[in-house]
């Protein structure tokens, strides 16, 4: 009779070794859009660049659309751990702090700390979308989730009686859409040469202002 334990183990292993696969896969491909684009990286630059083959790129994960969604998703969230955002404990921390412009600060500090991962990939995932129909659609797809998150921080806001008079949830998400753009990260640290201390205090002030009403 076959040693059930065994067949775990073997199986574990089995998973462990793919997903390490796959790890090393997006890690490669993340590296490579961010230096050369989309348009310019190539399946077998990506598979030279994680030492594995063509084939290994396509099992593992798939073609470069499915490469950059998780290049992008891996990058929001800091790992490849398959656990939703709004369960992650920084969120969880977050909805349980009582006072608004808290939250709104360590937001703004854990957003700062991503943007380092995310912005290279946005950027080169919207020039992409100029001229690549798939990669147009992926951006749609992130920007339409994007927002659907931001009104969920809206909705947070707006529970605690902490929006500004007159601004509805609607335009609270469209406000927090607006202002936490990779691009706007982008263009202030990496191309103005902004400190990223500088970019957290021009983000939080501008939410406390616009949400919160606070001056």
């Amino acid at each position: 009779m076959m040693n059930s334990g065994k067949r775990v183990y073997r199986s574990d292993l089995r998973a462990d070794q793919a997903r390490a696969t796959r790890r090393q896969v997006v890690t490669a491909a993340s590296r490579l859009f961010a230096e050369r684009g989309y348009a310019a990286t190539t399946i077998a630059a990506i598979a030279a660049e994680a030492g594995v083959s063509r084939k290994t790129v396509f099992t593992s994960v798939g073609g470069k659309v499915e490469l950059m969604k998780l290049a992008y998703d891996w990058a929001i969230a800091g790992d490849d751990e398959p656990v939703a955002k709004v369960d992650r404990p920084e969120i969880l921390e977050l909805q349980a702090e009582p006072d608004a412009s808290v939250v709104i600060e360590k937001y703004v500090a854990g957003l700062d700390e991503s943007m380092t991962r995310v912005a290279p990939i946005h950027d080169a995932l919207r020039s992409a979308a100029d001229v690549d129909e798939q990669a147009r659609e992926l951006l749609e797809t992130l920007e339409t989730q994007r927002l659907r998150g931001m009104g969920m921080f809206a909705a947070d806001l707006d529970g605690r009686g902490a929006l500004r008079e007159g601004l509805s949830r609607d335009g609270a998400a469209d406000l927090l859409w607006f202002y936490i753009q990779p691009v706007h990260w982008d263009l202030l640290v990496q191309q103005r040469g902004w400190s990223r201390a500088a970019y957290r205090t021009w983000l939080r002030t501008s939410l406390e202002l616009h949400l919160l009403g606070l001056s």
